[in-house]
């Protein structure tokens, strides 16, 4: 039960910095809660009861007592036609339900779940990128280099709190060129390297208006033309994000936008004529801890910032940062961890992707790996999942029919919707006190809300499964 006990109060830990309270804010006597923590960190208060600590453990559940509870509602035809679904117990790792549990099926964004462990474990949660300014090859000549932050912000906003500032960088540039004048700008976007988008993703779902910008080393707001964020898209969206970004950086340096243009920071130099020399460093600012962004990440479901931190697994192993470099260093890193990695196919880091495919089984042993404490880094995950009831895409849920409420406050996990697929993998605490991860993956329902609302069903009634 040890096991089950230190995971459950690190996510009861990682509750705080959630944002929009939900039906809970009632149970908390109208506490609200703030958006997750600006660098630096302030201390956490004490845990809050939405995730309490598991007393004692109960009795464990059987996995004749989880079939006979929740197979009449994984057979629900609300579901869709094709139902994958694993539970697990924490504490004794004991399967307790397994319905196609090994075999692959569209995951949609609980896609994001193996890219923030990857991440985390490549990267490290204290990790952060870089934005950087250095001086062009010519005097007056800035060069803005992206660090393929996607939290990158023009100034202050809601949508990334504490996120790093263009016009933070904007006043360290100014200082260090001193009576020079910029005069034009040059924006470097050679992290990231091969194509922009993903193969499998619908048209509909690339910027302007769709659930995914472009993905390039150098954009604010992740994308979004503003910091303003909608669980299912419209978020207007740049065309061309690092163009966009560059020219709101060239603005606050008073450089016109016909002087901004695309290409590569000049090798750094020890010595020029005059002024700054050309590659040295004018300024830099640094984005919040990586364990942050994938919070961000996990609890909005941002398909860019997904996209742009799992470029970091490949970077780190010393890959170039394209797609298919991507998805083989996320799955590389799933091998290395000692989890079926042969039971996952991605074309892309978000779950866009109509053609990526993960099967239950992975999702939860990836979840029972991060709650063991053999791999600290991982323990990160859970910071980030969406509390029923209370936060970012689960914020809704578990709503209707009422039965389903009882798993507010209670199932913590990512959820993911495409056109006719309904996933969720996460954590919960059963009434009995015993900690279970979970994985349900269900596709070719004809009706999304009354598809999500059965998935919850199965999820709800494990939470009060004495089994």
């Amino acid at each position: 039960m040890a096991l089950a006990v230190v995971v459950v109060l690190v996510l009861a830990a990682g509750v705080v910095g959630l944002v929009r309270p939900g039906p809970i804010e009632g149970w908390l006597a109208a506490e609200t809660t703030s958006a997750p923590t600006p660098v630096p960190p302030t201390p956490d208060p004490s845990p809050t009861p939405v995730l309490a600590a598991a007393s004692g453990g109960g009795t464990a559940p059987t996995a004749q007592g989880v079939t006979k509870a929740i197979d009449p509602l994984v057979k629900s035809a609300a579901l869709g036609t094709k139902v994958h679904v694993a539970v697990l117990d924490v504490a004794t790792d004991k399967v307790l339900y397994a319905r196609n549990a090994d075999t692959m099926t569209t995951p949609a964004s609980t896609t994001k779940l193996l890219t923030a462990a990857a991440v985390l474990q490549a990267r490290g949660p204290s990790y952060r990128l870089s934005t950087r300014a250095v001086a062009g090859s010519k005097p007056g000549e800035v060069v803005l280099i992206g660090g393929g932050d996607p939290t990158l912000a023009t100034s202050p906003n809601k949508l990334f709190p504490g996120a790093a500032r263009l016009d933070v960088l904007a006043d360290q540039v100014k200082k260090a060129l001193g009576a020079t004048k910029p005069t034009r700008l040059v924006y470097d976007t050679s992290l990231f390297s091969g194509p922009e988008t993903a193969r499998g993703w619908d048209s509909s779902d690339i910027s302007p208006g769709g659930q995914v910008s472009r993905v390039q080393a150098l954009m604010v707001n992740a994308g979004r033309i503003k910091p303003i964020h909608n669980e299912y898209g419209g978020d207007p969206r740049s065309r061309n994000p690092a163009d966009a970004a560059a020219k709101a950086f060239a603005k606050m340096l008073g450089i016109p936008p016909s002087a901004v243009s695309k290409g590569k920071a000049p090798a750094a130099s020890s010595a020029a004529p005059t002024g700054v020399a050309p590659g040295a460093q004018l300024g830099v600012v640094q984005s919040p801890p990586m364990v942050q962004l994938t919070d961000w990440m996990l609890e909005q479901s941002d398909n860019t910032a997904a996209e742009a931190l799992g470029r970091q697994v490949a970077i780190a192993d010393g890959k170039p940062g394209t797609f298919d470099d991507t998805t083989e260093a996320i799955i590389a890193r799933m091998n290395d961890l000692g989890l079926p990695a042969d039971e996952a196919n991605l074309y892309d880091a978000s779950g866009l992707s109509r053609h990526n495919g993960i099967s239950p089984t992975l999702l939860t042993e990836l979840l029972a790996l991060a709650a063991s404490g053999q791999q600290p880094a991982l323990s990160g995950l859970f910071g980030g999942l969406p509390v029923a009831g209370w936060s970012g895409t689960m914020l809704k849920r578990f709503v209707a029919p009422k039965p389903n409420q009882v798993g507010q406050g209670v199932v913590r996990a990512k959820t993911g919707t495409l056109s006719g697929v309904n996933t969720m993998a996460g954590v919960l605490t059963t009434t009995g006190g015993r900690l279970l991860v979970f994985a349900i993956m269900a596709s070719g329902s004809g009706n999304a809300v009354t598809g999500r609302a059965a998935l919850d069903k199965v999820a709800a009634r494990l939470v009060t499964c004495g089994c």
